[in-house]
């Protein structure tokens, strides 16, 4: 190998060191790029440097991401998740394993509606974690039926992560929110499948709401706080979903709709205030602003490794793997779940996903379907201890008697599980194909 090859594999090297030692994720990138890089060309390597910082910031469709932080985030800051978790509580807390079918219910909810995944879990770790210790469910159990179900927003459209995904594989917002769509239902009738067959098997392990709890609220009440609860924002989500989908509205308008549609919900519900006005926009801007920073810095990054050779390492990496693009593609998303141990979404997506598109682009690998096997492999960062965000999150919340270990050993079936939708998706790709297919993207 050549000098330059070297240096692009100690520039991975530093970077990940950096980051072992609490370096921040966009000054760890940045930097080992500007050395290694530095050291490799000269300062003639970063002349590319400004036209791609400039193509980030003014990228039309990135605007769709602030806009949909703050959808999120004023949906979320509204106490939404609180009277979800109620209403369909009671929908389904007569069946045993009910409280556990209605945690993923709201997931998939709140994915579609807020897509926060910390939020998301620090509220039902709040409201329901309590209830179902209570209730005598075992604590693995309870805490990774809502560390699972708060992740489900990585994977559910409007995701930031389908958006960034998109970007980066060439295809359009829509065309992925699409293709997204039915795997992220699959995903969710996953867990509703094994919760419901854990019940079958061992009742005892997810009693059903007792009954005076359930009847406290008569049918008719019950029904109107499902369409009042319930219906504004799966209706919000719909509208923006189905416009861009339908190719109505670009996914930057189709947000700005959504932040309005949000506001707007927010208002009718009689909560709209300057002080949460106030505190919905400056989330937004802290969200955005970290996404942004790591996006440029990742520039940096990408563009030294490639003056360095980086893609032609990565294409002989692949040629030792035995199998053809079948065992090459395994090998990548077996190599993206082992960085989700240490590793946020993020920075697979932008620094290890880049080295290997353009082997699998060459391959003539269909990017929609690889995009989405790569949203659910990149979902399982947020659950594989020791640094899987949800399990932080979660732990935050939790009552004292609740380890570490609980959670944790929670997580793993529901990580395997995870696995057990990425291979419905790679043994049949029309789950992820068939719907854009349909529309005609």
């Amino acid at each position: 190998m050549s000098l330059n090859e070297w240096l692009a594999i100690g520039m991975i090297g530093a970077f990940f060191v950096l980051l072992l030692i609490g370096l921040p994720v966009g000054i760890a990138i940045a930097g080992t790029a500007f050395v290694f890089g530095y050291i490799g060309f000269g300062p003639m390597l970063f002349n590319l440097l400004p036209s791609r910082i400039y193509g980030v910031v003014t990228n039309y469709t990135f605007m769709a991401i602030p806009l949909f932080v703050f959808m999120g985030v004023m949906l979320e800051k509204s106490r939404l998740a609180e009277e979800l978790i109620d209403v369909v509580g009671h929908l389904f807390g007569g069946v045993s394993g009910g409280m556990g079918v209605a945690i993923i219910a709201v997931g998939v909810l709140l994915g579609a509606a807020t897509g926060i995944v910390g939020a998301t879990i620090v509220t039902l770790g709040l409201l329901t974690l309590p209830t179902l210790l209570r209730r005598g469910y075992p604590k693995p159990l309870a805490t990774g039926m809502i560390c699972a179900s708060g992740t489900l927003g990585q994977i559910i459209p409007p995701s930031l992560v389908l958006i960034l995904l998109a970007e980066i594989l060439g295809e359009s917002v829509g065309t992925m929110f699409a293709a997204a769509m039915v795997p992220g239902l699959t995903l969710a009738a996953v867990y509703v499948l094994a919760i419901l067959g854990l019940a079958a098997l061992r009742p005892a392990l997810m009693p059903p709401i007792p009954l005076e709890e359930r009847t406290a609220l008569s049918r008719g009440a019950l029904a109107r706080k499902v369409v009042l609860v319930v219906g504004p924002p799966v209706g919000l989500v719909i509208a923006v979903l189905g416009s861009i989908i339908g190719g109505i509205a670009a996914p930057t308008e189709a947000a700005a709709m959504g932040a309005l549609g949000a506001v707007l919900f927010v208002a009718l519900s009689g909560r709209l205030t300057l002080a949460l006005l106030a505190d919905v926009a400056k989330s937004t801007l802290l969200i955005s602003a970290m996404v942004f920073f790591i996006l440029i810095c990742a520039q940096v990054f990408g563009l030294a490794f490639r003056g360095l050779g980086g893609e032609h390492l990565v294409a002989r990496m692949f040629d030792w793997v035995p199998g053809g693009v079948t065992s090459a593609l395994l090998f990548m998303l077996l190599l993206m779940f082992i960085l989700g141990f240490f590793l946020e979404w993020i920075e697979i997506t932008y620094i290890a996903l880049p080295l290997f598109l353009p082997f699998f682009v060459q391959m003539g690998v269909d990017m929609v379907w690889m995009g989405i096997l790569i949203a659910l492999i990149l979902q399982t960062s947020f659950l594989t201890p020791p640094f899987g965000w949800s399990l932080f999150f979660l732990k935050g919340v939790a009552p004292k008697e609740v380890s570490t270990l609980d959670i944790y050993r929670g997580a793993l079936p529901f990580i395997a599980l995870q696995f057990l939708a990425v291979g419905l998706v790679f043994l049949f790709p029309a789950i992820a194909t068939w719907l854009p297919a349909a529309i005609g993207w």
